[in-house]
């Protein structure tokens, strides 16, 4: 493969005078393609414009010493070498421009010469590979030796994982945001510690909204905060967190508060308020259930997501607000669209980045090493420790992982459960004695919701054995519950027509000939389903 060098000319340093003593100095863009087992096909030798004629020289000059080697000149003109965004600006246009042909050519970056802008932008192309290139450094050789005129050369390869102690100490600032992320908890759950793995990742790499699902408790609002903390410590941030439960905004009261507005623009507003949004700028903004939100706020949150720009409530002048947004619900979004509820465009903006935090139950791996963080923050709080007893920890693990533990409102359960025995834990010291109250605590406040939930999860459950999620979206509550027991009987009946008979046993008797086949037949055929299907 043929060796291509990307180079900047050295105003100063590959001058060496007009005459022919320049021959008997080291230059160091002069030098490349005279370096041993190191043959140069093409030289792109970048200039400023008012330095055509070193250039040329230049080109000569390498020409008369290496006949193979072809140099393209690139003319660049930027008032000011060392205005970072100027030099960079063109020198990104150099590289974008340029067909690069990595199947048959090598590329490298000479950053031994020019200003040290401008090296600093040669390095930051090739690292993010809009050049795609190794480096190399020339220095010149010892005054009597061989290699005086053309010196040394190192390449720099920018494949960081390549080199042992750079690699682990990425790996290691990884695994600490992770930690960070999680508030330090030693997570169990291999999809749950997955998940938080590409968050960190996104949360580092981009400022793009990030959309977090899940039931209530299940930790939005905490990694929300944990994300903030951690683009704030590397400095991604200057501005606030900001957030706000959009289940609270109501009316007017909703577009004051997010968007501002203006004295006199309603009863009441007495005076400017700058609102939300703008106490964002430059930091993050929460919004928890987002889905509560009404479709004009919705409508002026897409514009300011998109444009930085939106109006305050009752004013003629667009204020502006740069802010990441992370969003929570609990709400299936997409249904929410379906019914006309949510704006299908404000979906689509903050849905490219959708994590869905699991319920406690389903990670039930990481309930002890939840329980000891829990016990961490009391310990902090009170002033003193807490901790279980050893029969006190494996009663309380017994029976939270239990299969008929609900943990209704997740993790704010585990909290308020340890909060109360935290409390009467004389010495800090928690008994077998208060495990006992306190499950018999959390089986009376689950046994409220245990009824109701269970009969609507088993609906479901049946349901989704014979139907996709989006048919089951499209049936009213009234008829999933009416079709859930027609499956039931389907299921505990050997054939059609021993379903239709149990199905219609009262109005069948009033018909001189029934056909309760063909009566279930028909229903089941509105949902796209046959008794096979079922059965």
């Amino acid at each position: 493969m043929n060796n291509i060098v990307i180079g900047i000319l050295g105003a100063r340093l590959d001058h060496g005078g007009l005459g022919k003593g320049r021959f008997g100095r080291w230059r160091p863009t002069v030098s490349i393609p005279m370096q041993p087992d190191f043959s140069v096909e093409r030289l792109e030798l970048i200039h400023h414009v008012d330095e055509q004629q070193l250039a040329e020289l230049t080109a000569q000059d390498i020409h008369a010493l290496s006949p193979n080697t072809r140099v393209n000149l690139y003319a660049v003109d930027y008032e000011n070498p060392w205005d970072f965004e100027a030099v960079y600006s063109q020198l990104h246009a150099f590289a974008d421009a340029y067909a690069f042909d990595q199947e048959h050519e090598n590329y490298y970056v000479h950053i031994t010469t020019g200003t040290h802008v401008a090296q600093i932008c040669l390095f930051l192309l090739a690292e993010a590979r809009f050049i795609p290139a190794k480096l190399i450094q020339t220095s010149p050789g010892k005054q009597g030796e061989p290699n005086a005129l053309y010196g040394t050369m190192q390449v720099i390869d920018l494949d960081l994982s390549k080199y042992d102690q750079i690699a682990s100490r990425f790996a290691k600032e990884a695994q600490e945001a992770n930690q960070y992320l999680k508030d330090g908890v030693e997570t169990r759950n291999a999809a749950f510690n997955q998940m938080i793995e590409q968050i960190e990742q996104v949360a580092l790499r981009s400022t793009a909204p990030i959309l977090l699902t899940g039931p209530t408790g299940a930790g939005k609002s905490r990694l929300a905060k944990r994300i903030y903390a951690l683009k704030q410590q590397r400095m991604q941030l200057s501005g606030r967190l900001v957030e706000v439960n959009c289940a609270t905004l109501r009316g007017d009261n909703a577009m004051s508060a997010l968007f501002g507005h203006v004295k006199g623009a309603f009863t009441g507003a007495q005076s400017e308020r700058a609102g939300l949004l703008r106490e964002a700028n430059q930091g993050l903004l929460f919004l928890d259930e987002i889905g509560e939100l009404g479709l004009d706020e919705q409508a002026m949150l897409l514009r300011a997501l998109e444009d930085k720009v939106f109006m305050p409530l009752g004013g003629d002048k667009e204020v502006s607000s740069d802010f990441q947004l992370i969003a929570g619900t609990n709400r299936q979004l997409h249904t929410q669209v379906k019914h006309g509820k949510f704006r299908e465009d404000l979906l689509a903006r903050i849905n490219l980045w959708t994590y869905e935090l699991p319920s406690l139950k389903a990670r039930i791996e990481d309930l002890e090493p939840n329980i000891h963080f829990e016990l961490k923050k009391i310990t902090k709080l009170l002033g003193y420790k807490v901790s279980f007893n050893q029969l006190a920890l494996k009663q309380y693990l017994d029976f939270g992982m239990a299969p008929n533990a609900v943990w209704h409102a997740n993790f704010r359960d585990l909290n308020a459960s340890m909060t109360r025995m935290a409390t009467l834990a004389q010495g800090g010291r928690i008994t077998e004695k208060i495990v006992a109250n306190e499950i018999k605590r959390l089986q009376t406040d689950w046994h409220g919701f245990s009824e109701t939930e269970t009969e609507a999860e088993g609906t479901q459950t049946l349901l989704a054995q014979v139907l996709s999620q989006e048919a089951i979206e499209q049936i009213d509550a009234f008829e999933q519950t009416q079709l859930a027991q027609v499956l039931n009987v389907c299921k505990t009946s050997k054939t059609l027509a021993e379903a239709g008979r149990r199905l219609f046993n009262v109005s069948r008797q009033n018909k001189a000939s029934s056909n309760d086949s063909h009566r279930l037949k028909v229903y089941l055929q509105k949902f796209g389903l046959t008794f096979a299907d079922i059965t």
